[in-house]
């Protein structure tokens, strides 16, 4: 099992919790961005930079992405590409996508692009918080634990 990141939007509080799991835990933490990243010296974290493009570190995340791999991301159809492969994908607030939920995270991004589209202002995400560092740490404490149980 090994870790991706889709490191471009990735929250910089995100990346060090995930740095402190490699760490930890031994496992393999893999950033993806099309810029180059800076990671804390360590065996288990790297970098993986991709040319400029769009979705082009996206299509390297479904490209290399096993089963079981985790994912990190708040790309929606990058989640769903990486549920068809088998992966796990899971946002930075925490919010694992699964097959049950995809599909409705899938139909409210076109809504709102649709509305943007049209000249709607429709804000953006809430800022991001120390509760959505949380439940993310928790979340990824909770899925890491099955996998060691799991063997």
């Amino acid at each position: 099992m090994q870790i991706w990141v889709d490191a471009d939007a990735c929250p910089n509080v995100i990346k060090e919790v995930l740095f402190r799991v490699a760490d930890r835990l031994e496992v393999q933490v893999t950033l993806v961005a099309n810029k180059l990243l800076r990671t804390p010296p360590s065996r288990f974290i790297k970098a993986l930079q991709v040319p400029a493009g769009f979705d082009v570190a996206d299509n390297e995340i479904v490209r290399l992405v096993q089963p079981g791999d985790l994912v990190i991301t708040a790309d929606i159809p990058l989640a769903a590409d990486v549920l068809e492969k088998g992966g796990h994908p899971l946002n930075p607030r925490g919010e694992f996508y699964t097959k049950d939920n995809i599909q409705q995270h899938l139909t409210m991004r076109s809504f709102m692009d649709d509305l943007r589209s049209s000249g709607v202002d429709t804000g953006g995400p809430a800022a991001f918080s120390q509760g959505d560092t949380r439940n993310f740490a928790n979340q990824l404490d909770r899925y890491l634990a099955r996998q060691r149980s799991q063997g």
